[in-house]
């Protein structure tokens, strides 16, 4: 399948760096290019890409806000670029709904199989960096943890499951197998969880997961699985 990508950057030199590896990759096509945060919106409302690859920083509007309007929109997942020394500004996008982030040192290797991971519907949580950024937000005592607590606690047993193990970074694959369950089983329990806490992607809710302190079993409990291994209650 062809993964659909509009860049939005405003350093000229670094966007086209990007396109250039983009385009070199099979399966991928670059389908716009925006250099500010407006353009950046109006083009995924326009294109209706699969992927918007999102700077942080950009004039006129900045990559926070077109990343609220193009997710409220449903136009396509955002996967946000920064630097490492943009923290609040992560947080600020993953709360607005993008999918996931790249510092803007990952080599080629990494940003290709950034852009698959997120338009195939997984979060960027690579543990080495993006576990360090939640856990970095994830402090208690937040407003609305107690509400938030509230519909958690109305998520059946295996709904929670899984949201820990979205909080630990686990992709669909992994936590089918962690489960033992079957891996469109998992798609719908994520699908159902975010419908249940009004969330936007499952990046916020391994945020969410975080904040609360919500920690994924070692592995799979008693009690057999659709994989043939066992699974948790």
């Amino acid at each position: 399948m062809t993964v659909r990508v509009l860049v939005a950057e405003d350093q000229a030199a670094v966007r086209a760096a990007l396109v250039m590896i983009l385009r070199s990759e099979p399966g991928i096509e670059v389908v716009g290019e925006a250099a500010d945060g407006e353009e950046a919106v109006r083009l995924a409302l326009e294109l209706r890409p699969d992927v918007v690859l999102m700077d942080i920083q950009m004039p006129r509007l900045d990559g926070v806000e077109a990343t609220r309007q193009v997710v409220a929109a449903d136009a396509a997942q955002v996967l946000v670029l920064t630097t490492f020394d943009l923290d609040d500004y992560v947080y600020g996008a993953l709360r607005a709904g993008a999918s996931g982030f790249l510092l803007k040192d990952v080599d080629a290797d990494g940003l290709v199989e950034g852009i698959r991971t997120v338009a195939r519907g997984d979060g960027m949580l690579a543990p080495s960096v993006t576990r360090r950024l939640i856990s970095a937000f994830a402090r208690p005592g937040r407003q609305g943890a107690a509400e938030a607590r509230a519909a958690v606690a109305e998520l059946t047993g295996r709904e929670r499951e899984v949201l820990a193990c979205l909080g630990a970074g686990l992709s669909n694959a992994q936590i089918a197998e962690r489960l033992g369950t079957a891996e469109g089983t998992t798609k719908t329990h994520v699908s159902r969880i975010l419908a249940k806490l009004a969330l936007r992607s499952r990046v916020q809710a391994a945020v969410l997961a975080q904040e609360l302190g919500i920690l994924p079993v070692d592995g799979p409990r008693e009690g057999a699985g659709p994989g043939g291994g066992p699974g948790v209650r």
